[in-house]
């Protein structure tokens, strides 16, 4: 993906829409309605620079079949989030999305809770990065903002990092602050590394304009604030409107 600077003049920030809690909706009454495709459909009309799904251990939400439509129905970018399980990683080979995110995941959590570990899962890392930069997918990894963390992802090749925002968007006053510097600090880090820089998690219309300034960072992938924005303004304004407050900040 292009980075973010053209003559010293910011490009305006790319957004991913979640769809994983069309699929909440859907499941909750086990119908064929709403269609996660066209809530893809929909939210890129709108804007969305890609769309973003999380194909879960438990399958809680998106099921092996939203993927694949997905993959063969939308025009724009498709970014599958996954654990390092290789039920998903062999079908992240067959469908090919544009980019995976690798992303910690523990079976009780209502959400993502953290960043990944990186020294953790370091030789199994090592391994893949070189498998999908052969397949051409893009690999990025869902981290913590640490300076040490974020070192290591550029020592293992990836082609980016997700930067977790959920502390910055739980915190609130002087908190907040300190946890927009430390994504301040952690971005910076990465696009000196020569790391494509994203960030997610919490984010909503109120607390992502701050971060949005962040000059660093060239994508925002949202889900939950605009699906919950929706019901009462529906997709398309809701996508609309997130966009044009993370640009707007961008200027």
């Amino acid at each position: 993906m292009e980075i973010k600077k053209i003559n010293n003049t910011f490009l305006p920030l790319r957004l991913g829409v979640n769809i994983d809690h069309i699929a909440t909706l859907r499941n909750a009454r086990k119908e064929g309605f709403p269609s996660v495709i066209q809530a893809a459909t929909v939210a890129i009309s709108a804007g969305a620079d890609m769309i973003v799904c999380h194909l879960r251990e438990d399958r809680r939400h998106i099921m092996d079949d939203d993927v694949k439509e997905l993959r063969s129905a939308i025009n724009k970018d498709l970014d599958l989030e996954m654990a390092l399980r290789d039920d998903v990683i062999d079908m992240s080979f067959k469908v090919k999305p544009d980019k995976v995110t690798i992303v910690p995941e523990k079976r009780e959590e209502v959400t993502t809770e953290g960043g990944l570990d990186i020294n953790k899962n370091k030789s199994k890392l090592k391994d893949l990065v070189m498998e999908y930069k052969k397949a051409r997918i893009e690999i990025f990894l869902f981290v913590e903002p640490d300076i040490e963390i974020i070192e290591s992802c550029a020592q293992l090749g990836v082609d980016g990092i997700e930067i977790h925002t959920g502390r910055y968007s739980r915190a609130r006053g002087k908190d907040a602050i300190h946890e927009y510097k430390r994504v301040l600090i952690a971005a910076k880090k990465a696009d000196e590394l020569g790391l494509d820089v994203a960030a997610g998690h919490g984010l909503d219309y109120q607390n992502a304009p701050l971060i949005a300034t962040i000059p660093y960072i060239f994508e925002f992938n949202i889900g939950f604030s605009i699906i919950a924005n929706s019901i009462f303004y529906g997709l398309d304004d809701s996508v609309k409107r997130m966009k044009d407050i993370i640009n707007a900040s961008r200027r």
